[in-house]
């Protein structure tokens, strides 16, 4: 692995595209009011706006879910002729957008479209009684798109066409405010080739830098390997890993992405909390599945040298399950979840950070193979 962080200064004044934040993540679903209840029940997130027949929109049901500064949209089709209807036959439950909080839109659009990218929304304005919102839209990897939004003059609850929605599921007494704080990554699965491709994209269309690469041993294991790169905005608040299929014995974890999923896509999103041992107990306990980590894992002695002095003793992460990796900045502990849908496409990873910057190296032979042993019993490795 070469960490790159740190090639450029970032002054937002003289970024050609200058992102503040990831504003979204957008997901198309077979069932969203279901789905939305899910998440409010096994991740902990609030209820705030909502969009459908009831406000006007006969194409679809939106709702929108907050923890922290995370923001899930969860979209799913009413009118059997809508496009996500149509998304969701090809590609099943998964992320269609990954919006993007920019301070000028119209800016953006103009370096982007001067770049070569595809501009699959305009600039304009949606408006209502709290404001207005500006928004665009670029075409990036597989289906997936990233939505410009500056929502600087608006003060409703979401976008224009949604309206205040609260209620659905009240969390039990004596349960964290919320399990998690922060999206910290998103993770895009790209065809055999592309990847270098998508990372100069990102480069050249929206300023990003490269902030990390794995490849060759870095993130093989005895069957199936995989070539990742990292790019992150100015501000490094919004990183995207950008993974692609390498030779191996077997399928990949990547290769089976693209064959269930039916092209590139969001694999996976990272959930940063502060408290990764009360998150996983809570999640659990309200239905959510982990990948399993071998004991051999935590009796490694190398492990123990290799990470030194953490917050939570050995034991109590073998008994969570959960995975811890060090580097130069310092120390991180992370877990992978199953996938949540009936495809095995996305899956979500918890992240507790303590100086680390880096995505858990240390840790991709342990998950990898866990990953293996998951495919292994759905007959696809």
């Amino acid at each position: 692995m070469r960490q790159l962080v740190g090639l450029v200064e970032h002054d937002p004044s003289k970024d050609p595209f200058p992102v503040k934040a990831l504003d979204a993540v957008v997901f198309v679903a077979g069932n969203a009011t279901q789905s939305a209840l899910f998440y409010q029940v096994a991740f902990g997130m609030e209820l705030v706006a909502y969009s459908g027949p009831e406000t006007g929109n006969r194409d679809h049901r939106a709702f929108v879910l907050r923890s922290g500064s995370a923001r899930f949209v969860l979209k799913g089709a009413v009118d059997p002729d809508s496009p996500l209807a149509d998304h969701h036959r090809r590609h099943g439950d998964g992320v269609v957008d990954l919006a993007l909080e920019v301070a000028d839109v119209d800016k953006c659009v103009a370096h982007a479209r001067a770049q070569g990218a595809t501009v699959v929304e305009e600039p304009h304005d949606v408006s209502d009684e709290h404001g207005a919102v500006r928004t665009a839209a670029l075409a990036t990897y597989g289906e997936t798109r990233h939505t410009l939004v500056d929502r600087s003059r608006y003060t409703g609850p979401y976008l224009p066409g949604y309206v205040t929605r609260q209620g659905g599921h009240v969390p039990p007494p004596g349960a964290p405010k919320r399990l998690f704080q922060a999206v910290d990554h998103c993770v895009g699965n790209v065809e055999l080739g592309r990847m270098d491709e998508w990372v100069a994209f990102y480069n050249r269309v929206m300023g990003f830098v490269n902030m990390a690469e794995f490849v060759g041993d870095d993130i093989a294991t005895e069957y199936s390997a995989l070539m990742s790169k990292v790019v992150a905005n100015g501000n490094h608040r919004v990183k995207f890993p950008l993974n692609e299929p390498a030779a191996g014995r077997r399928k990949s974890q990547i290769d089976e992405y693209l064959e269930f999923y039916r092209g590139a896509g969001c694999q996976h999103i990272a959930l940063a909390t502060g408290d990764i041992i009360g998150t996983v107990s809570a999640m659990r306990e309200r239905g959510v599945e982990f990948l399993a980590t071998p004991d051999a894992y935590y009796e490694d002695p190398q492990l123990r040298a290799r990470i030194g002095e953490v917050r939570v003793p050995i034991e109590t992460l073998q008994q969570h399950g959960i995975l811890v990796d060090r580097d130069e900045d310092g120390y991180l502990l992370q877990i992978f979840t199953r996938p949540i849908g009936d495809r095995p496409t996305v899956f979500f990873e918890l992240i507790e950070r303590h100086g680390s910057l880096g995505f858990g190296k240390g840790n991709f032979k342990a998950l990898f193979e866990a990953i293996e042993r998951e495919q292994a019993l759905r007959g696809n490795l």
